[in-house]
């Protein structure tokens, strides 16, 4: 995961006041802070819910109600916060799921007005990898850590079966890694980086029909973990009879298959007209450009075509318009609301019920923390001996085992040696009768030619007595 940090000075006009037009001095500043203070506001309404629960407990269940006689100034707590909030900065982050070339990386530089640096994204991905970008940007005195979260390579597989599952994994690796923040003896959780994903923008490829298999699963896999804003990518690509029948299609695909999208929030009655209104929209169409052409007097952002030219501000061309005012201007705050309080906290619950963490006992009686440590802790040692056991158990059968295959082969090893030695003793009473054979042929021989000398000398000394008396006779 690529991870860049770059500051950046956004030039934008004053905020308008969500559910009223026009501006005024200073409303960029408020609307800014609204969005974006949920960190201490959240830890105060932890500390006031766990105050007034031991309050609770102490006094029961009676609260009086007393006047004041005079100006205290706890009514300026709000102001603190704020004041507290600006200094501290605030985040928010954003995942861009679509496929490659739906302009994920154009509508982000619109929706912030700004050149975010990053580089294209082919079609060759093997597979599907998050890609993460983090800036600092300013605006007026307020600043935002924004990360984009962007998709590459989501959707070119020819086998999309499970190119939802890194996005999944993803999503739950930045809670896990608030979890054990949260879980740490010293936590620092005002200056911890939150990294957890606030909204997911779903580009939907503008076909005019309906929605890919692809786009159902990864919404129904992504919808219990984010809230997701579906929105149609390059509207400008089919018209505007067809991108009615789109939405409508679009939004009975979604309800027909259970996929939960992120409703803007209707019980704040500064704001629920207009969320009300924005909620008939969805999903929005939009366009993004980061090119600025005159049209009029005026300088705007738009796409020139052949045919005309389409602006994108304009909310008789496209939704960019809504869709800014939704995701910045009016329901940021409650965007990360919704993440803490009901996403995060779902895998909170499931992870804390799986390491054996419970609110109450069978009988329905509250546990405590040190009551549920101490029996996991128990359970856990006896899990730990009922294993140790075994193993001393397994230990023990292995080394018999050992031991009756090392005398198993300890007796094939002795039974060899006498078959050697035997054979070796046989083949030695064989060499030592050939030997004693040999030895007797050799005195045998020995004797025949001692004999044979004997007579051969014998025969000479007679022949030679014979030849001296023929002498003797032929001289006389």
């Amino acid at each position: 995961m690529l991870g860049r940090t770059r500051s950046l000075q956004a030039q934008a006009p004053p905020l308008r006041l969500p559910g009223g037009p026009g501006t005024r001095s200073g409303s960029a500043v408020s609307c800014a802070v609204a969005p974006v203070a949920a960190a201490p506001v959240a830890a105060l309404a932890d500390a006031g819910a766990m105050a007034a629960t031991d309050i609770a407990r102490q006094v029961g269940e009676g609260c009086r109600t007393v006047p004041l006689a005079g100006h205290v100034g706890f009514d300026s707590l709000p102001d603190q916060l704020v004041n507290k909030s600006v200094s501290q900065g605030f985040c928010f982050n954003i995942l861009c799921v679509g496929e490659t070339g739906l302009g994920k990386s154009t509508l982000m530089d619109t929706l912030f007005n700004t050149k975010f640096e990053g580089e294209p994204a082919t079609h060759t991905q093997p597979g599907v990898q998050l890609r993460s970008n983090t800036y600092d940007l300013q605006e007026s005195n307020v600043g935002l850590k924004l990360t984009i979260v962007s998709t590459v390579g989501f959707g070119d597989q020819i086998n999309k079966e499970d190119s939802y599952k890194p996005i999944v994994e993803f999503i739950d690796a930045q809670f896990e890694a608030y979890l054990q923040e949260e879980l740490k003896i010293r936590r620092v959780l005002h200056t911890y980086h939150d990294s957890r994903i606030h909204a997911c923008l779903y580009f939907i490829a503008p076909t005019g029909h309906s929605l890919k298999s692809l786009d159902l699963v990864t919404m129904k896999k992504l919808d219990s973990k984010v809230n997701i804003i579906p929105i149609i990518a390059k509207s400008d690509a089919i018209s505007k009879s067809e991108l009615t029948k789109f939405k409508i299609k679009i939004t009975s695909e979604l309800v027909s298959n259970g996929v939960q999208i992120y409703q803007f929030p209707t019980d704040d009655e500064s704001v629920a007209e207009i969320n009300g209104t924005m909620n008939a929209h969805l999903p929005f169409a939009v366009i993004g450009s980061t090119e600025e052409l005159k049209i009029g007097n005026k300088m705007m952002k738009a796409r020139q075509y052949p045919w005309g030219t389409v602006q994108v501000e304009n909310e008789a061309h496209c939704d960019f318009v809504k869709l800014r005012e939704m995701l910045i201007r009016v329901n940021m705050e409650d965007l990360r609301e919704q993440t803490h309080s009901r996403h995060y906290e779902l895998y909170r619950r499931c992870k804390l019920e799986e390491m054996g963490f419970k609110d109450t006992d069978p009988d329905s009686k509250p546990f405590s923390l040190q009551e549920t440590y101490e029996a996991k802790r128990n359970e856990f040692l006896g899990e730990l001996q009922k294993k140790e056991e075994e193993m001393r158990q397994m230990f023990v059968q292995r080394v018999k085992e050992k031991e009756a295959e090392l005398k198993e082969a300890e007796k094939e090893l002795h039974e060899k040696f006498d078959r050697l030695k035997k054979l070796h003793q046989d083949e030695k009473k064989k060499l030592e009768d050939k030997k004693k054979s040999l030895d007797d042929e050799v005195n045998a021989f020995k004797q025949r030619k001692t004999a044979a000398e004997l007579l051969q000398s014998q025969g000479s000394q007679a022949g030679g007595s014979q030849t001296l008396k023929r002498d003797k006779e032929k001289k006389n």
